[in-house]
Parts: C-alpha cells; sequence; structure tokens
C-alpha cells in the first residue's frame, strides 16, 4: 500500500523488518537503554514510561513471557490505532516482536476491538506473510532461541477492557473488571505470568527508536513528553482525520492545521477528557498540560455544552463495569444532575456537591473509567457555566 500520510515520525518512513533486524543486532540491555534515552511514555493515555515497564518483565524470572497490543479503542472520538493497523500494520507487529525479544516473551496477542472485526481478515494475512518471510515463528531471522509469534484475539464491545488488568481479565475469559493492584502485570499477568501491556501507537513507536535512536526521537516534542503525538480529530473542522503532530504544540495551532473556525470548546482526550474552552486554547498538549490518549472533539459556537455533558454522562452510566461503588452510583449520579439541570429542577448547593462527588470519585474508583469519567462534568461545568445556568437559579433559586 502507498502511504500518503507524512510525518515526523510514526509517518516517516519504514520497511517491514527494518526494526527486527536492527533489533537482533543489539543486545537486549542496548535496547532497553535506548527507550529510556528516548522517554517514549504510553500513548494510551496513562502515560507510563515505556523503558519502565520493559525493564521489569525483562527481569521477572519466569517460564513464559507475553506481549499483549492493547488495540481496544474505545474511548470516544479516538480512531488513531485503526489507521495504525489498516495503513502501518508493519510498525505495530514489528513493535511486538521486539517487545518479545527484550522482554525474553513467545507469545504475543493483539486484543483487537470488537468493532474492528473487519480488519481480523487482512490482520491474520498480514501476520502470515510474516511468518513466511522469517519476522515470526521460531529462530526469527536466524537467530537461533528467538521464538515468537502472534495470535489476535476478537473483545466484546466493553468499554473497561482497555483498562489493562481489565483486558487481561477478559482475555483469561473472565468478566472484564479491573483487578486489584497490586500485584501488576509485570509480574502478574496473563495467566499469572509477567506481562507488557502496551497502546498500539506506543509499539508502533519502537521500531524507529530502535533503528534511529533515543536521543533522535527526544529531539522532538517537551522535555517531559518526548517525540510525536497522533491526534485522532474530529467535530466541527475542515479537515478531521489523524494527525502526527510533536508533543508540546498549542491547542490553537492544532484548530488553525484542521481548520476549525468559531470554536467555543475543544475535548482532550475523549470523553474521559476535560473540556477546554476558548480563553485556555493556548494550552499546550503535552503530559505536563493538556495531556490525551489521542482523541480531539472541537465544538463551534452552535453546540449545546449541556448536551455534550449529557451524552458523555449517559455513556459512562452504559460503560461502569459496576465493580465498585464510586463508579458504579456516582455516574448515575451526576447524570441526574445534568438531567435536573436540563429541568431546571437544582440548586447550586447540590451541584457543587455533585462536583465534590466527582472529585471523590478520581481518588476513590477503582480504575480509570471511574477515576476520569468526572472530568467532563467538572470541567464543563466549571468553564461554560454562564453557557448552562443561563442566570437560572434552579428551582430553589440557590
Amino acid at each position: 500500500m502507498e502511504k500518503n500520510r507524512k510525518g515526523i515520525l510514526i509517518f516517516s518512513e519504514y520497511n517491514r523488518g527494518e526494526g527486527i533486524k536492527k533489533a537482533i543486532e543489539k543486545s537486549r540491555e542496548d535496547i532497553l537503554f535506548e527507550l529510556r534515552e528516548s522517554k517514549l511514555k504510553g500513548r494510551g493515555g496513562a502515560g507510563f514510561p515505556t523503558a519502565t515497564k520493559w525493564t521489569l518483565v525483562a527481569a521477572a524470572s519466569a517460564d513464559q513471557k507475553y506481549v499483549i497490543c492493547n488495540a481496544d479503542e474505545g474511548e470516544p472520538g479516538t480512531f488513531k490505532d485503526r489507521v495504525l493497523l489498516m495503513e502501518y500494520p508493519e510498525l505495530v507487529f514489528d513493535g511486538m516482536v521486539i517487545a518479545g525479544y527484550t522482554i525474553g516473551a513467545t507469545k504475543g496477542i493483539v486484543y483487537l476491538r470488537g468493532e474492528y472485526e473487519y480488519m481480523l481478515n487482512s490482520l491474520e494475512d498480514y501476520l502470515e506473510h510474516m511468518r513466511k518471510d522469517n519476522l515470526l515463528g521460531k529462530n526469527i531471522l536466524g537467530k537461533e532461541g528467538f521464538n515468537f509469534d502472534i495470535t489476535i484475539r476478537l473483545g466484546s464491545g466493553a468499554y473497561v477492557c482497555g483498562e489493562e488488568t481489565a483486558l487481561i481479565e477478559s482475555l483469561e475469559g473472565n468478566r472484564g473488571e479491573a483487578r486489584n493492584r497490586p500485584p501488576y502485570p509485570v509480574n502478574t499477568g496473563f495467566m499469572g505470568k509477567p506481562t507488557v501491556v502496551n497502546n498500539v501507537e506506543t509499539l508502533a513507536s519502537v521500531p524507529h527508536i530502535v533503528i534511529k535512536g533515543g536521543s533522535w526521537f527526544r529531539k522532538y516534542g517537551t522535555d517531559k513528553s518526548t517525540g510525536s503525538k497522533l491526534f485522532s480529530v474530529s467535530g466541527d473542522c475542515e479537515r478531521p482525520g489523524v494527525y502526527e503532530l510533536p508533543w508540546g504544540i498549542k491547542i490553537s495551532e492544532l484548530l488553525d492545521i484542521v481548520g476549525a473556525k468559531n470554536t467555543k470548546a475543544v475535548q482532550v482526550g475523549g470523553a474521559s477528557g476535560i473540556c477546554i474552552p476558548k480563553s485556555q486554547f493556548d494550552r499546550t498538549l503535552a503530559y505536563e498540560d493538556a495531556a490525551t490518549g489521542g482523541s480531539i472533539m472541537i465544538f463551534n459556537e452552535s453546540r449545546n455544552m449541556l448536551h455534550v455533558l449529557k451524552n458523555f454522562m449517559e455513556f459512562f452510566v452504559e460503560e461502569s463495569c459496576g465493580q465498585c461503588t464510586p463508579c458504579r452510583i456516582g455516574n448515575v449520579k451526576l447524570l441526574e444532575g445534568v438531567e435536573m439541570i436540563e429541568k431546571g429542577e437544582y440548586t447550586f448547593a447540590y451541584i457543587n456537591q455533585l462536583k465534590e462527588l466527582g472529585r471523590t470519585m478520581q481518588v476513590a474508583s477503582k480504575c480509570g473509567l471511574g477515576q476520569s469519567s468526572p472530568n467532563s462534568f467538572i470541567s464543563i461545568l466549571e468553564n461554560f457555566k454562564e453557557e448552562i445556568f443561563n442566570g437560572n437559579g434552579g428551582k430553589n433559586g440557590k
């Protein structure tokens, strides 16, 4: 397939197997060194240092280890991983093979979002071509003892399975619910074995780092957010799509690139992210400021922000696995608060109590779903209160 996209890192030129060939010329320690030098952080949203995760699994003693590619792209407004899997599978799968070589794993699993089942046959065909070219299987590229293969497993549409321990539970045939931590997947992961779980985009960055070096990767972005980021841009703009841009770009600069006009709000990080008003468009997209797993939703002046918020909260009520009380009940209460505002049957005192409930959920919920679901509620009500309340004090006027 001819690549039409151009980018500074991920969307730059790459040939299948190139990163694997370079990796097997290096020691495992050398690869971990380059990852540390790159300061690559997880691109799924959590931002955990990739080198730290790989080092812990590499150091673990076990008869079996696993590499899992988290392709359960369920965050609303995110579609970058789909593009990588369809147009750049060589980067993703080569990244998994390199991870297997580095940590001493022999098995890789792609946990593919259920709604992406239409990709399954083409991805399986691609893996078969890799096997024929000795890029998967036994003694890869003639490297004695380097055995690694990849299988693909489909999810069933549960948003919570984007969380790595819920994903592992699902892979093991259990209900998709987050595990208590510790232990962590790096020592007790899939089938109780040490496991690396990385996002699609994270793995796609690895071959470039192995070939060009960690210091090259670190030249882009900021000191705390190195390299580039894929942004899934949707909403009110002339040119929606997937963009590769360096970390640290301002929101206003991104809006110019995608042709957004009369923008009122930008939802950074999907439904679980924060809603940023026009007065803050000089903020930067970076882990140290406005962090995101990739979703950028743009809303212009025609949008009703209360309707936007209600849509988000309905989503979280539906997707909560119900395991922990803060998330199971908290999201229902937050949605009830939005509906009360719609009807004018609220007091400001009660809405403030709901904001406090949201802040409690952020620290008391068991996994990232309940910890992040109040973000939209809090940020939209605080940043767009004049529009939402419109001078109406509610039923009791206070």
